[in-house]
C-alpha cells in the first residue's frame, strides 16, 4: 500500500511540475520585443479627378527570436477615415491580439476612396495606423493625393530632382523637398500654383531656380490645407531654401504661410551676379523670417513687399551683399512690437565660434521699415581692421528715434499712414510721409510698382504707388 501512495504521490509531483513548466512557457511564449516595417510612410501617387479608388500594401515583419503579440492595431481616423485597413485578410479599424511568428510578417492591405469632385479637400490627406507591443506605439502613415496635381515626393535613396520647366496646368504639391541638383536649372512660369506639406521645403541646391509670374499671373506658393481654418494660419511649411545657388530671380510671385518664405545659404563664388534678383514678390504670414540672408548671399530687390512675419521681415546674418529698391519691410504681425522688422548682423555665434563677414553694400533706396511700436530697424556688428561694413539709407521712411547718422538720407520717421496694417491693406493716405517724397533716382526707383502700376515724378516710397 505504501508502495502505491508513494507511487501515486510521485506522479502528482511530475504533474505539477509539469504544469509548472508548461505555465513558465506560456509566459515566455512572447517576446519583449518590437516591430520593423517595410515602409514608414505609404502614399498613394493616384491621381484622383472624380472618384478614385486604389489599394497598396505594407509588411509587418518581426525579426525577433520568438512570435510577438500585437496587442492592438488601430487605424487613428477610425470609420471616418478616408482609408480603409485589411490586416491579414481581415478588414477592419481596431484589431487585437494579432500574433507573429518568430522569423514571420504580415501583409497590411490599404484602400483608399476620395470623391474631390465639389469638395474643397485638403491636398493631402494623411492617416496613421497605430500598432501597439510590448507597451510601446509604432505607427506607419498613409498619405494621398486629394487632388489632380503634379506632385514632388523625396525618400531616402529617392530624391525628387527637378529641372526644365514645371507645367502651370495643374498645381504642384511638394511632400518633404523638392531638389534643385547642382548647375541644374528650374523654371516656374505665371499662374503655377505650389502648396507645400508640413516642413516641406522647395531646395535650390548649388543651381538656378527662375520664379517667373507677371503682374496679373503671379506665382503662389503656399500650405497645402485648403480649408478656411487655415488661410491665415503661419508655419504650414518651411519655404524656399537656396544653399549656395546660382544667379537666381523670382518675379511677380507670392509666398505665404511659410516658416522662412525665402531663406539664403551663402553663394556660389565662382559667379559675381546676384544670387537672387527679386521684384514684384509679396511675402507674409512667416512663422519666423520672410526674407533670411546667411552667410554672404548676394541680393538685389525691388518692389518687394514682405509684412506680418512673426520674428523679422528681413534678418541678416554673418553677411551679404544687398540693395533694395522701392521694398516694404513692416513690422506688423504675430510678433509686432517685440522685434524689429529688419534685423542686419555681420556675425553668428555659435557652439563652434564666432563667425565674421563683411557687408560690402547694404542700400536701402525709397523703402519703408516700420512697424507698430517699437524701433524696427536693428543693426548689430562687429568691425576687425580691414572689414568693409557699408550701409547707406536714402529717402526712406524708418521708424527708429535717431536718424543722425551719416548713413541715413533725406530719411524721416514719420506714421506712413497705411490704410489698415493690421488688416494688409498697405495702400495710405494722401497725407502720408511716402508720398510723392521718393528719389527720382533711376538707380534708385523702380518705372511700375508690385502692381505694374507706373509711379509719379518723385516717386512714392515703398512697394505701393498711391493715388
Amino acid at each position: 500500500m505504501m508502495k502505491l501512495l508513494n507511487l501515486f504521490f510521485g506522479i502528482a509531483i511530475l504533474a505539477a511540475l509539469s504544469l509548472s513548466n508548461s505555465s513558465c512557457k506560456k509566459k515566455n511564449l512572447f517576446g519583449d520585443g518590437n516591430l520593423a516595417f517595410s515602409r514608414d510612410t505609404v502614399v498613394f501617387d493616384t491621381v484622383f479627378t472624380t472618384i478614385g479608388s486604389t489599394t497598396k500594401y505594407f509588411k509587418i515583419y518581426n525579426f525577433q527570436s520568438k512570435a510577438l503579440k500585437i496587442s492592438n492595431v488601430q487605424l487613428m481616423g477610425g470609420s471616418a477615415s478616408k482609408f480603409k485597413l485589411n490586416l491579414d485578410g481581415v478588414q477592419g479599424t481596431t484589431f487585437t491580439d494579432v500574433e507573429i511568428p518568430s522569423g514571420d510578417s504580415l501583409f497590411c492591405f490599404v484602400e483608399v476612396k476620395l470623391s474631390v469632385n465639389g469638395q474643397n479637400l485638403p491636398v493631402i490627406v494623411e492617416d496613421s495606423v497605430r500598432f501597439t507591443t510590448n507597451g510601446e506605439d509604432q505607427y506607419v502613415n498613409l498619405v494621398v493625393w486629394g487632388q489632380d496635381m503634379y506632385y514632388h515626393y523625396s525618400a531616402p535613396g529617392n530624391l525628387d530632382i527637378n529641372e526644365g520647366t514645371w507645367p502651370n496646368d495643374k498645381p504642384h504639391v511638394i511632400f518633404n523637398r523638392a531638389y534643385i541638383d547642382s548647375a541644374k536649372t528650374l523654371n516656374i512660369v505665371g499662374g503655377t500654383n505650389v502648396y507645400l506639406h508640413k516642413g516641406a521645403m522647395l531646395f535650390n541646391y548649388k543651381g538656378t531656380l527662375n520664379i517667373d509670374g507677371d503682374y496679373n499671373n503671379k506665382v503662389t506658393f503656399q500650405g497645402d490645407r485648403l480649408e478656411a481654418s487655415y488661410k491665415d494660419v503661419p508655419g504650414q511649411y518651411y519655404g524656399i531654401y537656396m544653399h549656395q545657388a546660382r544667379p537666381s530671380m523670382i518675379d511677380n510671385a507670392v509666398i505665404k504661410n511659410s516658416i522662412a518664405g525665402i531663406h539664403m545659404d551663402s553663394r556660389d563664388q565662382a559667379f559675381n551676379q546676384n544670387t537672387l534678383t527679386i521684384s514684384n514678390t509679396e511675402i507674409f504670414n512667416a512663422a519666423s523670417y520672410g526674407l533670411f540672408l546667411f552667410d554672404g548671399p548676394k541680393v538685389y530687390g525691388e518692389n518687394v513687399l514682405v509684412h506680418s512675419t512673426g520674428v523679422h521681415s528681413l534678418l541678416v546674418l554673418q553677411g551679404a551683399d544687398f540693395t533694395f529698391n522701392q521694398c516694404d519691410f513692416l513690422g506688423y504681425g504675430t510678433g509686432e512690437g517685440t522685434t524689429p522688422a529688419v534685423g542686419i548682423s555681420n556675425y553668428y555665434s555659435n557652439s563652434q565660434g564666432t563667425f565674421v563677414a563683411q557687408i560690402p553694400n547694404a542700400n536701402f533706396n525709397n523703402c519703408v521699415i516700420y512697424g507698430s511700436s517699437g524701433e524696427h530697424l536693428a543693426i548689430d556688428t562687429i568691425q576687425p581692421g580691414g572689414l568693409v561694413l557699408n550701409f547707406k539709407f536714402r529717402n526712406s521712411v524708418i521708424l527708429k528715434n535717431n536718424l543722425s547718422n551719416p548713413m541715413f538720407i533725406f530719411c524721416n520717421n514719420s506714421n506712413p499712414n497705411f490704410v489698415d496694417p493690421n488688416g494688409d491693406d498697405f495702400n495710405f493716405l494722401s497725407s502720408s510721409s511716402i508720398n510723392n517724397t521718393g528719389n527720382t533716382n533711376p538707380a534708385y526707383t523702380t518705372a511700375q510698382d508690385i502692381n505694374g502700376v507706373f509711379r509719379g515724378s518723385p516717386p512714392d516710397i515703398g512697394a505701393i504707388e498711391g493715388p
